[in-house]
């Protein structure tokens, strides 16, 4: 475990609180979605369902409570993503989002949501990329440097049209993320502003920071949250959000 701690990487506490409930409870208060399926490990759904289960609104009341399920999750990441789409096949678009990216705005999670309403069949966040990137060989010899200007790190949650991201799971060839097994199907893959704050918590430094900014921000972060739902969507939305040891690329995991 690259974040250097026993407890696995969702169930870490970042001020006080588990990334995974953190996630959760971002995804709630974005006003976005009506469905939340946590997928986990087998030895820690009751964990998990004991931990989230207080989590169903944080819209002040002014929207119907949202379902947390949680369920069993697979081998690898993918198999993970799977068990949480059949969690929910009535489903009309699904977001996918990485538990350890646990302070993701819910403006940013409204932002992708508004982008699949308006007729976007697969949407993503992202952020200009702002180091310099060399591709190297197999022995770590620079052959090229890519134009940073067309290049675009990209966060979660991963939007997508139900049938969509099905489709893609079907014909599954290999990818580092959802998005990736759209590609393959020559469909469009858009992208919506990201946010600094939805940062991967990865290493101890990543924790550091992330404590860092719950302690400062605590008051804006619940401002944001009270006033997130006035960017809500209509239409079925499931969002897929979890964690495993193995793999953080899609928060069905």
């Amino acid at each position: 475990m690259r974040l250097g701690e026993p407890t696995p990487k969702a169930f870490v506490a970042v001020g006080g609180t588990p990334m995974v409930r953190l996630a959760v409870d971002g995804l709630i208060a974005s006003g976005a979605v009506h469905r939340v399926v946590v997928v986990v490990p087998a030895e820690l759904v009751e964990a998990a369902s004991a931990l989230l289960s207080t989590t169903t609104s944080l819209t002040g009341g002014s929207m119907p409570p949202v379902p947390v399920q949680v369920v069993v999750g697979g081998a690898e990441r993918t198999d993970s993503v799977r068990a949480g789409i059949a969690a929910a096949p009535d489903a009309a678009f699904y977001l996918v989002h990485d538990a350890a990216r646990a302070l993701t705005p819910p403006e940013l999670i409204a932002r992708v949501a508004a982008a699949l309403q308006a007729g976007s069949q697969a949407v993503v966040p992202a952020l200009p990329v702002v180091d310099t990137v060399k591709s190297v060989d197999d022995a770590g010899i620079v052959i090229g440097t890519p134009d940073r200007a067309h290049l675009r790190a990209i966060q979660t949650p991963q939007g997508f049209d139900a049938d969509l991201l099905r489709r893609a799971y079907a014909a599954e060839a290999g990818a580092t993320d959802d998005a990736g097994l759209v590609e393959r199907l020559g469909v469009d893959v858009q992208t919506v502003a990201g946010d600094s704050l939805a940062f991967k918590i990865t290493t101890p430094l990543d924790l550091r920071l992330a404590e860092a900014l719950r302690a400062d921000a605590t008051s804006s972060t619940v401002a944001a949250f009270a006033t997130a739902d006035e960017s809500a969507g209509q239409g079925d939305r499931t969002v897929l959000d979890g964690q495993a040891d193995h793999a953080t690329e899609a928060a069905a995991r």
